[in-house]
């Protein structure tokens, strides 16, 4: 062997030892010529493989979300208002409305507990509404998935605590930019937080000191939150289907079954409609 050959044949065995196999037969290195490593990513940063880009959660991240979720936000106390009014009305407590509030921060799945709150409390009927009302969020955790989930546990779980419909569709459009900004959805949640649990006290107290809300009819205003919701929603004719049919089956079971549980069966008539269509 000449040389020139003993010199090639060394470097090709110098190169294969700074390749590092990730999937298969594919190999990636550096700009030295070194195998790039997803550990090389700073610290607070996640390194993907698949495009999606690097993944950071800092106070940035989060200050930019609570910035731009503000206006959101204070929408949003609009409801947390008639909620607190309508949790008094339920016989609630300012502390207990709160409570709720900040434990659970999702409008229509709380104004439909305490639409069904009674005595002796509905215990299975409540669970199985707000269940079945909250579970679009699965799915929209899910869709934040191929960004939260190169974070840890700890700051992808915790984020999504404070998930809600109209923070989760401003990260949804932050990610897709490309930011990488992974603690965005942290800093909106905050946002959506503070002014959900706020305005929960603010209209709970004032449920307090105005007394019966029928008297000034803002008994109503569980129907007005639902009406500006169901607009919303409204994606064309289709829609009006499962409308209509939940509208007729929760009326005849007003008519027939005691108690709260026509909207649980409104509900669920509508769903069936759905399921039956799209199977069909």
């Amino acid at each position: 062997m000449s040389g020139v050959d003993f010199e090639n044949a060394l470097g090709l065995v110098q190169l294969d030892t700074n390749v590092t196999e990730t999937d298969g037969d594919d190999a990636e290195y550096d700009s030295g010529g070194a195998a790039a490593h997803p550990d090389d990513a700073p610290v607070g940063e996640a390194s993907t493989s698949d495009g999606a880009g690097t993944i950071t959660f800092d106070r940035s991240g989060i200050r930019a979300g609570f910035l731009t979720c503000l206006p959101v936000a204070l929408g949003v106390g609009g409801y947390g208002i008639a909620f607190g009014m309508l949790a008094r009305r339920a016989g609630l407590s300012v502390a207990e409305s709160a409570l709720m509030s900040a434990t659970v921060l999702a409008g229509a799945a709380q104004i439909i507990a305490v639409e069904l709150w009674a005595e002796p409390i509905p215990v299975a009927a409540i669970v199985i509404a707000t269940l079945a009302i909250n579970l679009r969020y699965s799915l929209m955790g899910a869709a934040l998935g191929p960004w939260l989930g190169r974070l840890s546990p700890l700051r992808s779980y915790g984020s999504l605590l404070v998930m809600a419909d109209e923070n989760w569709a401003l990260t949804m459009r932050e990610l897709q930019s490309g930011s990488g900004r992974g603690a965005f959805l942290l800093g909106t949640g905050i946002a959506m937080w503070v002014f959900w649990v706020t305005s929960t006290i603010i209209g709970a107290a004032a449920g307090g000191v105005i007394g019966d809300p029928a008297s000034y009819g803002i008994d109503f205003v569980l129907a007005a939150v639902f009406v500006a919701l169901a607009t919303e929603l409204w994606e064309g004719r289709p829609t009006l289907v499962p409308w209509l049919v939940a509208l007729a089956t929760a009326v005849v079971a007003a008519a027939l079954v005691p108690g709260q549980w026509y909207i649980l069966l409104g509900g669920f008539a509508a769903a069936a409609v759905e399921v039956i269509r799209h199977d069909g």
